[in-house]
């Protein structure tokens, strides 16, 4: 299609991401971001060869390399004894095997580097304060009401997150359930732990009722942890709840004493808790010249890494489709297609995480038999998704 004026209300990884494939293409964006700010709240993220195609494409390799860690393994480990259930090689290995490697991040650091890109797009304009109020489609328009003020383009794009406002203009509200699952969030400086006792590598424990996930992050400056613990009676969804470190170390009372080393160490600033709540995938994500990305159409629970992934594989596919189709309804319709069996996938994946990591008894037994054969046939059909090229795969087809 002809070059187009875009909206995309959210500032955040996906629609940062989005901003940046269709300004490549040469469209005019504008993101509209309800913070005063532009950035990431949270700690550490994992950013696998299917997404970090996408962003070497964008010609983000330098400034991504300058912030990462790249790990040589995912390890996992049994939550009290530390025995090795089963690992998994990246590093060079994932650059052989997928052709792009494999990055651990601080969350606000990625946001810069996506900032930064977006700043030096002539094509790009960035919008703070600018919380979506509500839109209005017409027949070749869309009008955006912003704390900005108003605004028009020729698509609107929901970017804006879990609790999107674009979604709730289309669908309404959703009705999230609780898993029943609480997860911690804390850094720790590596400075504060012994030489040799974090491995280069992304460690997940797996234990009765909980698990514990802990890597590098910052070159290896910091220790990003997420511990999950099943529990009732709390059921706050927001990444901004402040946690408390005695609750927290009383969850790991009993695990193995490099976790306990861990949390002993945490900054206390950087110690935040969320009650984890599941959605069912949606039916549609768009209509007319309006669609959604990232978490506003697929929130994805936190058990296979691949939340950022995916928002960022639908602004590849999204700018794709948009390229191909001189009809903008009829593009972003075969967007939501291309994207939905894919994104639905993974949320159930990470949705049968959530029960597979906390088993005990004869049913961990049986899992850790299985581990290393799934989690390969996962990772081939994560890792080697190309977002570049599905648009022409279909057509191809």
């Amino acid at each position: 299609m002809r070059p187009s004026k875009i909206l995309v209300a959210g500032g955040g990884i996906g629609g940062l991401a989005a901003a940046l494939c269709l300004a490549k293409r040469g469209h005019e964006v504008r993101v509209f971001e309800q913070a005063r700010e532009f950035g990431e709240v949270g700690a550490g993220i994992q950013l696998s060869p299917n997404c970090t195609r996408v962003l070497h494409d964008l010609g983000l390799e330098g400034p991504l390399r300058a912030t990462a860690f790249e790990p040589r393994a995912i390890q996992f480990r049994n939550w009290r004894t530390g025995r090795v259930i089963d690992q998994s090689a990246l590093g060079e290995e994932a650059v052989r095997r997928f052709g792009f490697p494999y990055y651990h991040m601080h969350r606000a650091d990625l946001l810069r580097v996506l900032v930064d890109a977006a700043l030096a797009s002539p094509n790009i304009a960035l919008h703070r304060d600018a919380a979506v109020r509500r839109f209005d489609q017409r027949d070749t328009q869309v009008v955006l009401t912003a704390g900005t003020g108003d605004a028009d383009g020729d698509l609107l794009v929901g970017a804006d997150g879990i609790h999107s406002a674009v979604r709730a203009g289309l669908w309404g509200d959703d009705r999230p359930r609780f898993t029943g699952c609480v997860a911690w969030r804390a850094l720790v400086p590596a400075e504060r732990l012994p030489s040799g006792a974090i491995r280069p590598m992304a460690t997940a424990w797996w234990g009765p009722g909980g698990h514990f996930v802990h890597y590098f992050v910052r070159r290896g400056e910091l220790v990003n942890c997420v511990g999950v613990i099943e529990r009732s009676g709390w059921e706050v969804e927001s990444w901004t709840e402040r946690g408390d470190h005695a609750e927290f170390a009383a969850d790991f009372d009993d695990w193995h004493d490099d976790i306990r080393r861990l949390i002993d160490n945490v900054d206390s600033d950087t110690l935040f808790k969320w009650a984890l709540h599941d959605r069912e995938p949606m039916r549609r994500w768009g209509e007319g010249r309006v669609t959604l990305l990232g978490d506003a159409c697929h929130p994805t629970l936190p058990f296979m890494a691949q939340g950022a992934a995916m928002a960022i594989e639908d602004a590849a596919v999204l700018a794709g489709c948009l390229a191909g189709d001189r009809d903008v309804p009829s593009a972003l319709q075969r967007y939501e297609h291309l994207r939905r069996d894919r994104t639905t996938r993974v949320q159930h994946g990470s949705r049968r995480n959530a029960t597979l990591f906390h088993v005990a008894g004869f049913k961990a037994w049986l899992r850790n038999r299985a581990t290393g054969r799934v989690a390969r046939r996962t990772t081939n059909d994560l890792y080697r998704y190309n977002a570049l090229e599905a648009v022409q795969s279909q057509r191809n087809d």
